[in-house]
C-alpha cells in the first residue's frame, strides 16, 4: 500500500477512536425541599467521534438532565465532563442541540430558520444563505424555503430544526427525544430520514429516545439509565451492519436485543 495513504488511513482510525466527550463520575443534585432530588449518581462513560449513541431509561431517569450537561447548558454537582479534553461548563457553538418539539420562529420561513444560528455568529448574509439552502438540500426541504412554519407538517418541521441544528457544523449534535410528537409511522420515515443525514455528515450524534427500536436502529451504543437516580445499567454495543434497512427490526439478533435493553430498562 502507498506509504502516504496508509499513515492517512491510520490517522482517520485513530481519529474514529478517540474520545470527543468523556464524562467521569457526574452526580447531579437539585436543590428542593426535602433536601435535594437527585437525578443522576455515578454516570461515567466516553463517546467517540462518529459515533451514534442512544440514550433510553424509564421516565425520570435523568435523560434530559444529561443532554443538558452535555450541551452545557447544565453545571454537574459532582464529577468531571470534559469535550475534546476541556472542561465542559458552558454552551459552545460546536454543539448543536435538537429538542422534541422544532421550536422553529413562525414568523420567519423555513431558509431564515435556518440561518439564524449563522446571523447569529455575525456571517456575511450571503454565506449564511449558501449554508443554509445546503442544509436544506441536505434534509430534503430545498422546494420549501419560502414557507412558513405554520405550513409544514410535523415531520418537515422537525427536519427543519434538524438543518438549523446543522447549519453551524457542530461536532457534536444532541437530540432530545426529537420524534416523540410524531405518529409512528412518521417516527419510522424519520429514523430512516436522520440515518441518511448522518451517512452524509458523519457527525457524532447522542440522542434520547423512549423507543427500543428506535434506539437499536439507529446507534451504535445504546446506554440505559436506570430508575432516578439515573445510573448507567447498561452500554451496549450495536454491531448491525450499516447502512441498515428497515427489515433488520424482525431479525432474531434485533429481537434479542430489544429484550436485552428491555430487561435493563426495568431494571432489579
Amino acid at each position: 500500500m502507498d506509504t502516504a495513504l496508509h499513515a492517512d488511513l491510520s490517522e482517520q482510525t485513530a481519529n474514529q477512536r478517540t474520545p470527543i466527550l468523556v464524562v467521569r463520575n457526574l452526580n447531579v443534585t437539585f436543590a428542593n425541599d426535602n433536601g435535594g432530588l437527585r437525578a443522576l449518581q455515578e454516570i461515567s462513560f466516553s463517546v467517540f467521534q462518529q459515533e451514534f449513541v442512544c440514550v433510553l431509561g424509564p421516565s425520570g431517569s435523568g435523560k434530559s438532565t444529561l443532554l443538558r450537561l452535555l450541551a452545557g447548558l447544565l453545571v454537574p454537582s459532582q464529577g468531571e465532563l470534559l469535550y475534546y479534553g476541556k472542561p465542559l461548563s458552558e454552551a459552545r457553538y460546536s454543539v448543536g442541540f435538537v429538542f422534541q418539539r422544532a421550536n422553529l420562529m413562525p414568523w420567519r420561513t423555513v431558509l431564515q430558520n435556518v440561518s439564524l444560528p449563522l446571523e447569529l455568529q455575525q456571517l456575511p448574509i450571503a454565506t449564511a444563505i449558501a449554508r443554509a439552502r445546503e442544509m436544506l438540500e441536505l434534509v430534503g426541504l430545498q422546494s420549501f424555503e419560502s414557507a412558513l412554519p405554520r405550513d409544514l407538517s410535523g415531520g418537515m418541521a422537525q427536519r427543519v430544526a434538524i438543518a438549523r441544528a446543522l447549519v453551524h457544523d457542530p461536532d457534536l449534535l444532541l437530540m432530545d427525544e426529537p420524534f416523540g410528537s410524531l405518529d409512528a409511522l412518521t417516527r419510522e420515515r424519520m429514523g430512516a430520514e436522520l440515518l441518511r443525514i448522518w451517512q452524509a455528515r458523519r457527525k457524532t450524534v447522542i440522542m434520547v429516545t423512549h423507543s427500543i427500536s428506535e434506539a437499536l436502529f439507529l446507534a451504535d451504543r445504546v446506554l440505559v439509565l436506570s430508575h432516578r437516580p439515573g445510573r448507567l445499567q447498561l452500554d451496549l454495543p450495536v454491531s448491525f451492519d450499516r447502512p441498515r434497512q428497515e427489515d433488520i427490526r424482525y431479525s432474531p439478533a434485533f429481537g434479542e436485543m430489544a429484550r436485552r435493553l428491555r430487561r435493563a430498562i426495568a431494571g432489579p
